[in-house]
């Protein structure tokens, strides 16, 4: 039996205890400076004299300047040290999530969250990096998983306190107190628990330690030879997960950056009840994503479950804004589009991870990471857009962003059996020369996320 397959508790769980509830922590505050803005909409649009298409547009273009540093941020992490690339990371975006709040038109403010973006950017290919130092390809898949739900746990924490900022203050005041959390907390918590391998860590244990890197060594000494980055752009399955990544994420951000402008406008009252309202479907999403991402596993169907994800946040989402005045209902309606805008997240990474060749794999898995989130720039502009050529009615909005997301489970069928696992175990022979289990491919992939091809 290999040193990798013995039971993982007995030689301890620091690196469950301590890094990913790090790694959790830093991530909520950097999509809570995301997303915040979802809140300012209203009244920023205001102050700045714009309209709802230039809001979107202030929303969405986090995301072009997200590009910038999705594969040197793991290149860095990976051949320099991921922690200190992240630790600087955290204060610059620290800073320009301040300066978004002081900015006096709406030049400086697309400037500003362009920067924001570029700081952001390197932050989620680094951690993953940081992630497959510590834990072998047996756990990295649970390891991703938990850090996946920083998402919706986020959203969870920005809704209400973000609805309490601005019952007392203004959307300035929204960004410079929720941009001084990385230097408050994310800073100093990362710079003090977080280790760059299990050696240099003095929380870590000689037999924890031992164990991680040993399996490391199995994990590296059954690795395939990586693909170049021409292998991957001549991929025909890769291009069909950048569409299905880049339509989710259109339709996922367009709902989450205007949630909290329809739950107003559905509602009424004040920003603490609808920061409280807001927070509602991301509860719900949270719940979809651990079962769905479990009854995946237990049918294999990956990309079955992702097209029934997404499907139900379409239907779902029409469906909020088509019941008219009844709020509670149309609450009920995007709690459920909500739900389904994220419980695709686990399946679709587990499908890629099958279906694309793992020689690849980091390579195809940056390339959908950096093009797919483009679909977050196209979602808020394309909402506000809409919103000014329909009346301010969300109802066009609702359909096109439902759209995206039909679109994209279709696609996702079209991917191929490949991404599904496979429904019986093949002879000894056959299974050898077969590409490994789902669990352990998408951990592999899991730690090639958003990277350029490394040495793993």
């Amino acid at each position: 039996m290999s040193f990798a397959a013995t039971d993982a508790t007995a030689v301890g769980r620091s690196r469950w205890t301590r890094l990913i509830p790090v790694a959790i922590v830093v991530y909520i505050i950097s999509f809570m400076d995301r997303t915040n803005i979802g809140f300012a909409f209203d009244n920023m649009g205001k102050s700045l004299h714009v309209t709802l298409t230039d809001t979107g547009l202030a929303g969405g273009i986090f995301f072009i300047g997200y590009l910038a540093l999705q594969f040197p941020g793991g290149h860095l992490a990976e051949h320099w040290s991921a922690k200190k690339f992240v630790g600087i990371m955290i204060l610059v975006w620290g800073v320009f999530a301040i300066l978004t709040g002081l900015v006096q038109n709406y030049a400086e403010l697309l400037i500003v969250r362009f920067f924001l973006g570029v700081a952001e950017g390197g932050i989620w290919p680094a951690i993953l990096v940081l992630i497959s130092h510590w834990f072998p390809a047996r756990e990295r898949a649970r390891a991703y998983a938990f850090w996946i739900m920083n998402i919706a746990i986020a959203s969870i924490i920005t809704a209400p306190l973000s609805g309490w900022i601005l019952s007392w203050g203004n959307w300035r005041w929204l960004f410079i107190i929720e941009g001084a959390f990385p230097f408050l907390v994310a800073a100093p918590l990362w710079f003090w628990l977080a280790a760059d391998t299990p050696r240099s860590a003095s929380w870590c244990t000689p037999e924890e330690r031992d164990y991680i890197e040993r399996a490391l060594v199995e994990d590296a000494a059954g690795a395939p030879e990586k693909g170049s980055y021409r292998d991957v752009l001549r991929n025909a399955v890769v291009w069909k997960l950048v569409v299905v990544y880049f339509l989710i994420q259109l339709g996922f951000y367009g709902l989450t950056l205007w949630l909290p402008h329809e739950i107003k406008h559905m509602i009424g009252g004040g920003y603490l009840t609808v920061g409280w309202v807001t927070a509602i479907p991301y509860g719900l999403a949270l719940v979809g994503l651990w079962l769905n991402g479990h009854l995946a596993d237990r049918t294999g169907r990956y990309r079955v479950h992702v097209f029934i994800s997404v499907i139900i946040a379409a239907v779902a989402l029409v469906l909020s804004v088509s019941v008219g005045t009844v709020a509670a209902l149309s609450i009920a309606f995007l709690s459920i589009a909500m739900m389904g805008a994220l419980a695709y997240d686990g399946p679709f990474w587990a499908s890629a991870s099958r279906v694309v060749p793992i020689a690849l794999a980091g390579g195809a898995m940056g390339l959908i990471n950096a093009l797919g989130n483009l679909g977050g720039f196209a979602g808020p502009y394309l909402g506000g857009w809409l919103q000014d050529h329909s009346g301010g009615s969300f109802l066009t909005t609702s359909i096109v962003l439902a759209v995206a997301l039909a679109l994209a489970g279709i696609v996702m069928l079209w991917v191929g059996r490949d991404g599904d696992k496979p429904r019986a175990q093949p002879a000894e022979g056959a299974q050898s020369r077969r590409r490994p289990a789902a669990s352990e491919a998408s951990g592999r992939v899991g730690s090639r996320l958003g990277m350029p091809a490394s040495k793993h």
